[in-house]
């Protein structure tokens, strides 16, 4: 299946003319048999980033999102005006009140608008917490469970229970990446990754039946993680034999670097404006 991924919403712009970074993450999937749209970013750059990057996004089958927060989400309402209504696949735990909690006090992270505000703009929900096929060789993963020791969790998240107690760190329960079936193997394409890199990429392995993975792209969250997570992640990356590694968002500039001077070849910034085909 004939394929391009092209980032519209980043921290960074990788080319002139136009396009505008944020902190945030979308990505616009093209395939022979349908385009989707993982993640909206906040909503400051989708439209115009779009437009220059000539991707259409009244073409979209699906709107996928990979967790509750509002630099994935906040975009939602810009995409719905240009598309009108359309599936928009996530978890249940998607509007869960989230807050980021450190030495400035807490503040609130989560989804920016109601459900039932989105619904009025033609958000038509599919919440589903298993994996799932949303389109002809496009997959969701549905909740990732925990295995790798290592991968922690954020400890400045915090969730909000429906009794209003407040859980430290979020588990994230919520937090879905996409896999894309393509001619080289399979793409996956994160959001953060809070569930850890290293747990999602066994866990696509083992459902889907398929052992080699061509490229990841997106947010890793390795810019959060201490020494020993990143090196044993480094490691199954190594060991995997990923060819393409197009790290975003929330990778960070530090960590960033440790993987291309690690991978060099294999290694390219997800800013805005790059493009994967195959």
């Amino acid at each position: 299946m004939k394929t391009r991924l092209t980032i519209l919403c980043e921290n960074s712009v990788g080319g002139p003319f136009g396009l505008v970074g944020e902190h945030g993450f979308a990505c616009f999937v093209e395939t022979d048999r349908g385009n989707y749209l993982f993640d909206t970013g906040q909503g400051f750059g989708i439209l115009q980033n779009a437009r220059v990057l000539k991707t259409d996004l009244g073409s979209i089958a699906a709107v996928m999102i990979s967790h509750g927060h509002y630099d994935h989400v906040g975009g939602l309402p810009a995409v719905l005006s240009v598309r009108g209504p359309v599936p928009v696949c996530g978890h249940p735990d998607m509007f869960v009140k989230r807050f980021w909690v450190g030495e400035e006090g807490r503040r609130y992270i989560g989804v920016p608008f109601v459900r039932e505000y989105l619904e009025s703009l033609g958000a038509e929900f599919r919440l589903g917490d298993q994996i799932r096929e949303v389109g002809p060789g496009v997959f969701l993963t549905g909740q990732i469970p925990r295995r790798a020791d290592f991968e922690k969790g954020d400890a400045n998240m915090a969730a909000e229970t429906a009794e209003g107690a407040l859980i430290q760190p979020d588990p994230l329960a919520d937090d879905l990446s996409l896999a894309v079936d393509t001619d080289a193997g399979l793409v996956l394409v994160l959001g953060c990754a809070h569930a850890g890199l290293v747990n999602i990429l066994r866990y696509v392995r083992e459902q889907l039946g398929r052992e080699r993975i061509f490229a990841v792209i997106g947010g890793t969250h390795l810019g959060f993680a201490g020494d020993e997570q990143f090196e044993r992640t480094l490691d199954e990356l190594d060991r995997s034999g990923i060819e393409k590694i197009g790290v975003s968002h929330c990778t960070g500039l530090g960590r960033a670097a440790q993987l291309h001077a690690r991978f060099k070849d294999r290694f390219f910034f997800g800013s805005v404006g790059a493009r994967l085909e195959i």
